[in-house]
Formats: structure tokens, sequence, C-alpha cells
């Protein structure tokens, strides 16, 4: 029986290149090759596609991340397919680890979708919809769901936005992730060098009232036409972090993951049942982690949800799926068969 080629496609333009390297080595690792051929795709940091060897260096080595060479033989990448130095690329699906804008945010999903080509996760209005947090949390208070409240600025209207505050806030890109650019802010005189940076990586950037509370994060797997969520974990900071910021993620072991949650039981099920809630009122696909607070007076507060979860050793997403009986591969493998009998598509195809 001839394998299914599988293309992970890697990089991109985003804050998170770096990261999506590591999340296409992990799913390189985790592909079950008895089924699956894979294939490597970089996007570099100037938005080049590339060809990447198998053995291309895709996890951290002494410290330093990794990030699609610039150098690499290129890939003409357009709606009639892919090519290598004039010769066609032979795929099945695309497996796009990419997170951040140009990947995760509907861009190369509509892309996909011209060509004709099948891929693992939402589709563009999902997408788009979840990597912007001011439109998300708009749908999910529209479903009943409890959101943190602040406001939307751009760097030329904060001032008279910000004015009546009630400190702590966060601070944060609308359309960023792996926490780059937020910053926990305790008081009106650190805000601006926080907005400051945070406009760095989006033009639009949201002010939210903290939280206070316990980071409860859940993952949502598309399976065999049904939608299933994970027993729901617990991120535990080190103290010397005010909150879960990049370099407590993926630089440095200050977190501790606790699956299960040691939550009362009927939150954990509201939390599953209000994942699914999310994960069906943007109308995603394939897989999604929705990540909660679950605060001090026992309310639930949905943050966000991610529709290309990060795939790394240390990664939330897999560890929970894997708690709640779906192995690293097994998982792998039931997104890309959804992938290829998806009928969600702007074209129902």
């Amino acid at each position: 029986m001839r394998k299914t080629i599988v293309a992970i496609i890697c990089g991109g333009r985003s804050s998170e290149h770096e990261i999506s390297c590591l999340s296409a080595g992990g799913v390189l690792a985790g592909l079950d090759t008895e089924r699956f051929e894979a294939i490597l795709i970089g996007i570099t940091k100037a938005g080049n596609w590339v060809q990447l060897p198998s053995n291309y260096p895709l996890s951290i080595i002494n410290g330093v991340l990794p990030i699609v060479d610039e150098s690499l033989t290129p890939i003409i990448a357009d709606v009639h397919g892919f090519s290598v130095d004039g010769k066609p690329m032979k795929f099945d699906v695309v497996f796009p680890t990419l997170h951040g804008p140009y990947g995760e945010d509907g861009t190369i999903q509509g892309f996909f979708e011209t060509a004709g080509i099948s891929y693992v996760g939402s589709g563009v209005m999902a997408s788009a919809a979840a990597m912007d947090k001011s439109f998300s949390k708009t749908v999910f208070a529209a479903a009943g769901m409890n959101v943190a409240s602040g406001v939307v600025v751009t760097s030329s209207n904060w001032k008279s936005k910000s004015a009546d505050l009630v400190y702590p806030v966060f601070v944060k890109p609308a359309r960023g992730g792996s926490s780059r650019g937020t910053h926990k802010v305790k008081s009106e005189s650190e805000l601006e060098d926080a907005l400051k940076d945070a406009f760095t990586f989006d033009r639009k950037v949201m002010i939210e009232v903290a939280v206070v509370g316990r980071e409860i994060e859940c993952a949502v797997l598309e399976k065999d036409g049904e939608v299933m969520a994970s027993i729901v974990g617990e991120i535990v900071i080190d103290s010397k972090y005010e909150f879960y910021d990049f370099e407590a993620k993926y630089l440095d072991d200050a977190t501790t993951v606790n699956v299960p949650a040691n939550i009362p039981a009927a939150a954990s099920e509201e939390i599953r049942a209000k994942a699914v809630q999310a994960f069906k009122a943007l109308g995603c696909s394939g897989l999604a982690r929705v990540d909660f607070f679950y605060s001090e007076k026992g309310v639930v507060v949905i943050n966000e949800i991610n529709t290309m979860p990060g795939f790394t050793a240390t990664s939330m997403y897999p560890k929970l799926m894997a708690a709640s009986g779906v192995d690293y591969t097994t998982l792998i493998t039931a997104l890309i068969v959804t992938a290829l009998t998806r009928s969600n598509g702007v074209l129902g195809n």
C-alpha cells in the first residue's frame, strides 16, 4: 500500500518562527512511518519557501533555537502546485506547524483552499478569528462564556482608552502568540513601555484586567467525526516569573504541568464542556488548545484558543491528549486523517 505523503511546513514570517521549527521537529519524530512519508518545507523569516533536507536540525542545540536557512534550495509554491528546480513536488496533505501571523491566522489556509490542498487544522474563518483575540473574545462572550474585561488600543488612541484602567493589567498583541510582546503591568508608570514593546508585534493591542486565579488548559481533538476534550491540566509557574511568558514556556525549566489539574471535578467538567463549546463556536477543525483561568472565586474565564498549538516536547497539547489516552503518534495520525476527510472547507471539499 502506498504511503500517504505529508508535507510538514514550518518557519514563517511571524515572531514564532523558531517555535514553529520545534513543532515541525516534534511532528516529524512522531509520525507513523508505516503509514506516512514526510517531506519538509521551510518558510524563511523573509517569506521565501525552501526545501529542507530530512535531517535538518529542528531542535534546540546548545540553547539556540532553530531557524529556516535562507540559502536552501528554493521552492516555487502557487495555486498550480509546488516545484523544486522545475520538478513538481508530490504530496497528499499538508501539516502546517506554523504559529502566529501568516500561518495560523487564515492566510496560508486561504492559499491551501485556493490551491485545493488538504491541510491539518482549522479553516480560514476560524483561524483568523482565533488568531485575533479581540474577535474571538466577542464570539465567546456572545456564546455566554466569561471573558476578561479590557480594551483594544492602537498606538494613536491608547492614552484616551487607558485612562480609567484598574491595575494590574495584561498588555498583549491582539494577534500574537507564545506570549511574545506580552507584559504584566502593575501601575500606570509601566504601561507606556509595555505598549511600545507590544506594538512591535502588532498594531492592535489588548489591555485586559488581570484575572487572579489558576491557568488551566484543555486540548480539543476532532477524531472520527467527533469532537473530544482532554483531561484538563494546570500550568504552575516558578515564582520568579510574573506569568507564563516566552522564557518560562520555552527557554527555562520554570514551569510544572499538573495533569490532571487539582481543581474540583465540577470545574474540570465545566472547562471541558466550554472548550468544546469554544471550538464549535468558532467553527474550528482538527485541533485546538483552549486556555482558561479558574479564579479564586471558582469562576471559569476563557482566555484564548490556539488553533495550531505547539507540538514541542514540552508542549501542553500533546501532554493533555496523552493523559487522555491518545498517544503522540495516534494524535498525529488522527489529525492527518481528519484533514484528508474534512468537509468544512470554503467549497465543502
